[in-house]
């Protein structure tokens, strides 16, 4: 079937009684009672089509003055040419139009007739009228699109988890599980404790995986690590402000962001140094202004050591001494490979920790969820920070992934991450003991990375090489805490690899291309 214009005649017909509706356009009103011939806005609903996107919505200025079928073509040749009418894009039918935007049948089918005869629209018998394929948009936004920032070649940047192991066949079937049994006012505001479902789940998995010791009235659920830190520290409403908490203890490596982010809510940070053992919590004995220390026991980020037993329970009996706490960031504690997961250290006292985890590295960064188990008094406050009605995290998505925890699904996509992860961990390890012996892999194995220690003074040389062959990596010296004396704990030359990253398809490529840019022994 050939493309035809649409270009119905100028002379009004009368339908013979009874038929079903208007076959060709009758001239009517210039305008709708109550609606000015000027209007300029107008929202034109368009019927669905397999042939393309829909018109729906479909927004339009036209000046308040002049001819309306000139000023018809010439809001229709903007919206194509910006783009914010893409080719194949369904027009409304011309009555519809006409009736919204206040003129005359004949007036808005004649503009969509000579923008066909011009190339900016197609009309098919049957399809109706859509913006036509060839109708490109204006180069801006070819240009707008080329200035995003390319994909590297191979992806090796820590904690990312492997997008493409998101379990999508098992979280549906627990969304619609949860969606079918959510109760009415699930769909209503939302409580800014979280969901009770949700919390319950978590209650349970958290002891059960993790020695966590709470109750689903000591969980509040964020939407991610960042969220909590907001919570406790940014703002009027924090729950720890400045003048009742001092500086922060933080470890002496980290994520820069978490400090920036500290640093805008005006918390000074105080670095500690960093061991085998973990941070040498010894050190805050001699801060007596400090009274909060914010840790990652479980698997130190970035360096990779755990905490050793003798400071986990030394870092608790500093938080009641000094009547101060702990906060627990277990970002991956559920990934150790050479052994069970460590517990947390909340389960030596709840009332002095605070422990924060996501779902960012178990499942994705795209859900937003989170949970803080707090102290009991702590509660409340966090609550009210929060505000009266959940503004973050989405009911659905927390009904969803209680479901998911409760049905097991859970359970099996970390086992078979953890399984993935640590045959790409055992995979990288052969690869350097047969490529780069001289290069060591440090801390113990677990989590999404791990860091691979460099000759001193080949760590930023390392780094030029691999953005050079499309090498997506982190150095070790850029999670350094600035303030961090190098007599305290000199600073060492390393690479953090994110061996969670890459799709199983691109990873061997990803650790070729590693191991190519690695500087030969000295």
């Amino acid at each position: 079937m050939t493309d035809t214009p649409v270009d119905p005649p100028r002379t009004p017909r009368r339908r013979p009684a009874g038929s079903g509706g208007p076959a060709h356009p009758v001239a009517g009103p210039a305008h709708h009672p109550g609606r000015p011939t000027d209007d300029v806005n107008a929202t034109a609903a368009a019927t669905r089509s397999d042939a393309g996107p829909s018109g729906t919505d479909l927004h339009l200025d036209l000046p308040a003055t002049g001819s309306r079928r000139s000023a018809l073509m010439a809001a229709l040749r903007e919206a194509i040419r910006s783009g914010r009418l893409a080719p194949g894009t369904r027009l409304p039918p011309y009555r519809t139009l006409a009736a919204d935007l206040g003129i005359a049948r004949n007036t808005a089918a004649d503009a969509y007739a000579e923008l066909v005869a011009e190339g900016w629209l197609t009309a098919r018998q049957g399809s109706g009228t859509a913006v036509a394929e060839r109708a490109e948009p204006v180069a801006a936004n070819r240009a707008r699109r080329s200035s995003l920032p390319q994909r590297p070649t191979h992806d090796l940047r820590q904690g990312r988890p492997d997008a493409a192991a998101f379990p999508r066949t098992a979280w549906l079937a627990a969304g619609r599980r949860a969606l079918t049994a959510a109760p009415n006012e699930a769909f209503g505001p939302g409580d800014p404790q979280g969901r009770r479902e949700l919390r319950e789940a978590l209650a349970d998995y958290l002891a059960r995986a993790r020695g966590v010791r709470t109750d689903p009235d000591r969980i509040v659920v964020c939407s991610g690590f960042a969220h909590a830190l907001r919570l406790l520290f940014d703002g009027p409403g924090a729950v720890l402000p400045a003048r009742s908490r001092g500086p922060l203890a933080v470890e002496g490596y980290g994520l820069p962001f978490h400090r920036g982010l500290l640093a805008a809510a005006g918390v000074t940070t105080a670095p500690l140094p960093l061991d085998e053992h973990g941070a040498r919590v010894g050190a805050l004995a001699d801060q007596r202004e400090v009274r909060t220390a914010l840790l990652t026991p479980a698997h130190q980020f970035p360096t990779g050591g755990p905490l050793h037993a003798g400071r986990r329970a030394a870092v608790v009996d500093w938080a009641r001494g000094r009547g101060g706490l702990v906060l627990e960031d277990d970002y991956d504690g559920e990934f150790r490979y050479d052994r069970q997961p460590v517990g947390a250290v909340q389960g030596l006292d709840p009332e002095r920790v605070v422990y924060l985890g996501t779902a960012s590295k178990s499942l994705s960064p795209a859900l937003r969820l989170g949970w803080m188990v707090l102290p009991d008094h702590l509660v409340d406050r966090v609550v009210a920070a929060k505000g009266e009605r959940e503004g973050w995290a989405s009911a659905l998505d927390q009904l969803t992934l209680a479901e998911f925890i409760d049905s097991g699904g859970y359970d099996r996509h970390v086992r078979r991450m953890r399984r993935r992860y640590r045959e790409r961990r055992d995979r990288l390890v052969d690869a350097l003991a047969e490529r780069a012996p001289h290069v060591e892999v440090t801390g113990i194995a677990a989590g999404l990375h791990a860091v691979l220690r460099l000759a001193p003074g080949t760590e930023r040389s390392v780094l030029k090489a691999a953005a050079y062959r499309g090498l997506a990596l982190d150095g070790l010296a850029d999670f350094r805490h600035p303030l961090l004396a190098p007599e305290a704990m000199p600073a060492v030359d390393g690479l953090v690899v994110g061996y969670a990253t890459p799709p199983d398809h691109a990873y061997p490529a990803a650790v070729e291309a590693l191991c190519a840019i690695l500087p030969p022994p000295l």
